[in-house]
């Protein structure tokens, strides 16, 4: 997967293995339809995995708009700050904090890693990507993705999926949730060359509408276009 590849999926998910019981191990996980199960209230108590995946996507489908400061830790332990918004379909931006090369924007069909040193940007279609389970209208996890394993313990629900359709070969992903609420705390991603980027959530927004300029891709700026474009 190329470094701006590794950029844009943005180590999309949580640390390896927080503690507790895996339900599965690399099998994919026997899960039933997600439409049958009724999602409980209140802290994790030993809920199967087909509950604990409910879980999570009422609280990733709920959630239309989103703004967080987020904190990056990148393959080599490169740390990096920023803000991420997103509104569901389709459109997100990481901004990074100053000083910042890149910045990576979505605007509901293509996802632009923009390189503010070099004055270009890539540009890749969203379902070649493993941000395109989340941009989604409507987010199943089960259906979206290949669910690998739920771990849980007190302090969190870990859910790991696999995405074999992602540009440049299979990523696994790793969803951190909070416990009680269900609330996506951090994800990591790690790629098929088994770079991993790790992002935590902070300040977390699901009211404010964002800015429509934040999602805007400038294609008056050099492209070069990745798989299928635009």
């Amino acid at each position: 997967m190329p470094k701006r590849l590794r950029c844009a999926a943005l180590g999309l998910a949580a640390l390896l293995a927080l503690g507790g019981g895996a339900f599965a191990g690399n099998a994919p996980l026997d899960l039933q339809p997600a439409s049958t199960v009724k999602p409980k209230s209140g802290p994790v108590a030993n809920l199967s995995a087909a509950e604990a995946v409910a879980r999570a996507n009422a609280w990733l489908d709920a959630a239309r708009v989103l703004t967080a400061d987020f904190v990056q830790i990148g393959p080599g332990g490169k740390r990096s700050e920023g803000t991420l918004t997103l509104e569901r379909p389709g459109k997100m931006s990481f901004k990074y904090a100053d000083p910042a090369r890149f910045e990576i924007v979505a605007d509901g069909r293509s996802v632009a890693i923009i390189d503010h040193k070099l004055n270009t940007q890539d540009e890749y279609f969203i379902a070649q990507t493993p941000l395109k389970f989340l941009l989604a209208d409507h987010i199943d996890l089960a259906r979206d993705t290949q669910v690998i394993s739920v771990a849980q313990d007190e302090k969190s629900v870990t859910v790991e999926v696999e995405d074999k359709a992602a540009l440049g070969g299979t990523a696994h992903l790793e969803l951190i949730f909070d416990p009680a609420t269900f609330a996506l705390k951090q994800w990591t991603v790690i790629d098929a060359q088994g770079y991993q980027t790790v992002v935590t959530l902070f300040n977390v927004d699901l009211k404010t509408k964002p800015d429509p300029d934040l999602f805007h891709i400038d294609e008056s700026l050099p492209t070069r276009q990745l798989g299928r474009g635009r």
